[in-house]
């Protein structure tokens, strides 16, 4: 795709690391409404030397992906991906990001990290200090998990019951099945942050396949279909239990108060992106991320976080 007017660019901020020694990031971004959320995320995340994916789900408006597709077409390096119907809680979502690995795999040999947004997530940093990040620990995957049978029995049924997505909807005719031989169920989140091999693993292992088959009949697979396949293989041993993500949920009470703590929890972390921002986000919260966005990512060490999570499960 050709440039017919000037590029809009993220800001900078003075780097240890050159551009051209810093790893390259294709992004994966999933969107279905609020094009406008989603193009000033974008215009945060975009540079001339990386990869973008778009997927617009089948079931958005005509208006929105006209709209999407006649703004993206001015930015050479972006792709779109064919749409998918995407059925919450089932595995269409797995399966559109599995396309897009390929898909990117095949597209470029250039880039080291695969990184999976919706359209209302948001950079905390500039990608300049997202980059310098994966770059300083390059050769890790990022992804949250729980062993699933230890502490969070409340959700075998999701695994251990046969489940058929429709076109719109999960079937409710389901039945019991076992799982996995010698395999341990993990659950986590939707989002991670994975090494070019680890998408090439991912895309073409026979192995993979096993897991495919069982998991496009559980629900909710995108919380625990590339934990379960990672951590039951030769990649457990690279992976950092943490998506880079803060999550902006909505409050039942005293909204002020939630802003201010959600603030110091951003204070005390290095999170990379931050989930569910858009216009009704608080404005505290938006001034905190404004001020703090080219300031230096906190150093945190995983290894103690890991070790006080654990405690405050197992308690």
């Amino acid at each position: 795709m050709q440039t017919s007017f000037p590029i809009p660019h993220p800001h900078s901020q003075p780097s240890d690391l050159k551009s051209d020694q810093q790893v390259r990031i294709a992004y994966f971004i999933m969107i279905h409404h609020k094009p406008d959320v989603f193009k000033e995320m974008f215009q945060k995340i975009y540079t001339k030397d990386q990869f973008y994916l778009i997927h617009i789900d089948r079931k958005a408006k005509a208006e929105l992906t006209e709209e999407i597709q006649l703004y993206l077409v001015h930015f050479p390096n972006v792709y779109i991906l064919e749409s998918m119907n995407i059925v919450s809680g089932g595995f269409s979502m797995i399966q559109a990001e599995l396309n897009a690995m390929e898909y990117l795999l095949n597209a470029n040999q250039h880039w080291d990290y695969f990184i999976n947004l919706s359209g209302e997530d948001y950079p905390l940093k500039s990608q300049n200090t997202i980059r310098n990040f994966l770059t300083i620990n390059n050769g890790k995957n990022y992804l949250f998990y729980y062993d699933q049978k230890f502490y969070r029995p409340d959700t075998l049924q999701r695994i251990q019951n046969h489940f058929t997505e429709l076109t719109h909807k999960i079937s409710s005719l389901i039945y019991k099945r076992e799982f996995m031989k010698g395999v341990t169920p993990y659950i986590g989140g939707k989002w991670f942050i994975l090494t070019r091999e680890t998408c090439v693993f991912l895309t073409n292992n026979k192995r993979v396949m096993d897991f495919e088959d069982y998991y496009l009949h559980t629900l909710l697979p995108a919380e625990s279909f590339f934990q379960t396949v990672l951590l039951n293989t030769v990649f457990n041993d690279i992976i950092v239990n943490d998506d880079k993500r803060a999550v902006i949920e909505s409050p039942f009470f005293n909204k002020e108060q939630y802003a201010d703590n959600f603030i110091e929890i951003l204070k005390s972390s290095n999170h990379l992106f931050i989930r569910q921002v858009n216009d009704k986000t608080n404005k505290n919260i938006l001034k905190y991320i404004n001020d703090n966005y080219l300031l230096p990512l906190r150093e945190v060490d995983e290894i103690e976080r890991e070790l006080r999570r654990n405690n405050r499960q197992n308690n």
